[in-house]
């Protein structure tokens, strides 16, 4: 028997929202678990197809499998219904399996809308899918019955849903899905202390209960991506620093391994202190997010998040002087919302000059306190999930607000604080911490390099970024002889034509970095660039024979 995984494309297409083209972690959870139960397992990405049905149906003809499991989001709802469509005109004996928080949230509402469904996973997915598929490997004609955690169709159209499933006690019992595929996205934990009323996690993983991997478990699970050749992460808990002792053993291992990599992760304020923070960026971590929300204390206490000014203020402080990029998720549209709320958003963003900021419009999805309200009020039901949209904009719900006030206050969060990023880039306040002084010439250098050549160079509220990229190359520089901040700078004069400072930038480079292939290449142009093709070439020569460098080698040679 064969298992196809899939994660369907969302309903309307993406631009920036490069998340939204992932596969969910818990599929590789529920494949890799399958593998190492002797049933093949395969998982299809749909979401990075151009024509997402047409690949389905390829992979479904050439696979023949037993079972195709959707993984269904409310964004790509209908992408799965139309896959199952699918999957059942191919072969009408496969069975359709439907999972994830949609489908959860959702369930006999997609039953209705969706007749080739057969099943649906509730909740945590691994123990109930593997469960299932053992019993249809057996042949028994009733497996829905025996497993817990399902739904299924039963007679006269009736939806009968299995006795719930406990969830897993020991996360370490599950087989390490790096094993079998490559993926960037990690977690050391499953749930959340919070009670964020715009999020569905609370209910996804029921009972206010936290449940987590050993530390030894979730970097051997790094080091094997690692060794497949992946070195960037993003740690997805909804609160990664909960567990403040889990989280620098995790820490302590990653630096005894010396493991080559980077990563970030999501936290809250009231989470965060100065050791923490000193273990997570000697072990990597280059960016914490905090989901700030509003600058309004009523608003943060509507949204679940009822966080003292002064503690978000400390915590966006704390972590940049220890040269972590701090990254603050706001939404606006919320209830309650005016002019005067936006306002104070805005004096919060001035006061914890984040480095980085998500600006998100209010939407509302089953799972939510905030849509359960309005169903428990008769203002909403699941028909009208019917419709084709991937989610509900709170402001069609609230009669203080409307689309053009609401993409008003979005205008104004974002001009505030991009227009002054360059001064917040000016202020960094780093530790002086000579153990610590390689990593904030790392820290700067990143972070200039988004103002020279990144995000924040082609933005037009922006100020002067140019000027905030080589303020921050040559801080970095004062730090440490930075391969990234000699590079960068270089680059930067480069870029503006000022070609004797960018030699001179490479050749202090160089004296550090003698072999590096990217600094004798900048040199090289910029020699060029002064009509200087000998010179150039003696710096191009150790690399002749690479198809990048062959061009200039060819250049300079055409021109002696």
């Amino acid at each position: 028997m064969t298992v196809l995984l899939v994660n369907p494309a969302c309903l309307d297409p993406r631009v920036t929202d490069g998340d939204a083209l992932l596969v969910p972690m818990g599929l590789f959870y529920i494949a890799a678990l399958l593998n190492e139960n002797r049933i093949p397992t395969q998982v299809v990405n749909l979401a990075v197809e151009e024509n997402p049905l047409d690949h389905l149906r390829s992979r479904v003809i050439a696979e023949r499998p037993r079972i195709v499991g959707f993984s269904v989001l409310n964004a790509n709802r209908f992408s799965a219904m139309e896959g199952a469509k699918v999957v059942k005109d191919v072969d009408p004996e496969i069975l359709v399996v439907f999972g994830g928080p949609c489908a959860t949230f959702l369930c006999d509402h997609l039953f209705s809308l969706c007749p080739e469904l057969d099943y649906v996973v509730k909740g945590e997915g691994e123990i109930t899918f593997l469960e299932l598929a053992e019993h249809l490997q057996r042949d028994e004609k009733h497996p829905a019955a025996m497993v817990q955690g399902l739904a299924h169709r039963g007679g006269l159209g009736k939806i009968v849903h299995t006795p719930e499933r406990r969830p897993i006690e020991d996360l370490d019992s599950l087989p390490i899905p790096g094993r079998y595929f490559d993926f960037q996205h990690v977690s050391l934990s499953r749930g959340c202390p919070g009670h964020c009323t715009f999020c569905g996690s609370p209910r996804f993983w029921p009972g206010a209960r936290v449940r987590f991997h050993s530390p030894e478990w979730f970097v051997a699970q790094l080091s094997l991506l690692e060794k497949r050749g992946i070195n960037h992460f993003f740690v997805s808990d909804d609160t990664f620093t909960m567990d403040k002792t889990r989280v620098i053993k995790v820490c302590r291992i990653i630096i005894e391994q010396e493991l080559p990599i980077t990563w970030v992760a999501i936290s809250r304020v009231d989470f965060i202190d100065s050791e923490i923070l000193l273990w997570m960026r000697r072990a990597g971590c280059t960016q914490i997010s905090f989901g700030v929300e509003s600058g309004s204390a009523d608003i943060r206490k509507r949204l679940g998040k009822p966080m003292d000014r002064e503690r978000i203020v400390k915590a966006f402080a704390l972590t940049v002087s220890y040269g972590i990029m701090p990254r603050a998720y706001f939404i606006y549209g919320s209830p309650g919302e005016t002019d005067k709320t936006i306002r104070e958003s805005l004096d919060l963003i001035m006061e914890i000059r984040p480095l980085s900021a998500i600006f998100y419009l209010l939407v509302l999805f089953p799972g939510t306190h905030l849509y359960q309200r309005l169903v428990d009020q008769g203002r909403l039901s699941d028909q009208l999930w019917s419709r084709k949209i991937e989610d509900l904009p709170w402001f069609e719900m609230d009669p203080d607000l409307d689309f053009d006030r609401v993409k008003t206050f979005g205008h104004a969060l974002r001009k505030g604080f991009y227009s002054n990023l360059s001064d917040f880039a000016a202020g960094i306040e780093l530790v002086d911490e000579k153990s610590l002084y390689p990593l904030h010439a790392d820290f700067l250098s990143r972070l200039a390099l988004t103002f020279s050549h990144g995000e924040y160079a082609q933005n037009p509220w922006v100020k002067k970024p140019m000027d905030t990229a080589q303020l921050l190359f040559e801080r970095a520089l004062g730090y440490h002889p930075d391969h990234r901040a000699f590079l960068g700078l270089a680059m930067l004069f480069q870029k503006l034509r000022q070609f004797d400072s960018a030699i001179a930038t490479a050749t202090a480079g160089l004296r550090h970095f003698k072999s590096s292939r990217d600094l004798n290449i900048c040199m090289a142009v910029s020699l060029m660039n002064l009509g200087r093709f000998q010179d150039a070439l003696g710096f191009l020569e150790p690399f002749k024979d690479n198809p990048e460098v062959k061009v200039y080698v060819d250049a300079c040679i055409g021109r002696i």
